[in-house]
């Protein structure tokens, strides 16, 4: 079984370089965008298994580009895992009434970056 393809969003290019090869070396194909409106113009070409976006971009913010994929029947059910350098619980509470299926601090650990997604991933067990 293949792995999902996961869009990239974020506006800083080292981190989206950092995250898209902690994905690639997990085996995923990333797909990158440097902003939530190329993020949303990108979902609506292809099919994405998974989002990963930053919170603080300019033009469309993360919390704007979920609610506007979770609009989208497509994207109902895809995984969306939020980043922010915003630690306080308010824009944690924000990214899941948007949507986000989780939520990653900044900085992030490579390898929780890569268990969050595994995660979010894995379908739940029945029993």
């Amino acid at each position: 079984m293949s792995l999902p393809s996961i869009l990239v969003v974020d506006d800083s290019p080292s981190l989206r370089r950092m995250i898209g090869a902690c994905l690639r070396a997990g085996g995923y194909t990333v797909t990158e965008a440097a902003d939530g409106k190329e993020a949303h113009e990108v979902a609506l070409e292809g099919r994405f298994g998974m989002l990963v976006t930053d919170q603080v971009m300019p033009g469309m913010d993360g919390l704007t580009l979920i609610r506007a994929l979770r609009a989208l029947p497509a994207y109902a059910g895809v995984p969306i895992l939020m980043l922010s350098t915003e630690h306080d619980d308010r824009i944690r509470d924000q990214a899941r009434e948007a949507g986000a299926s989780g939520f990653l601090a900044k900085p992030f650990d490579p390898d929780e970056l890569m268990a969050s997604v595994e995660a979010l991933l894995t379908p739940p067990t029945e029993g």
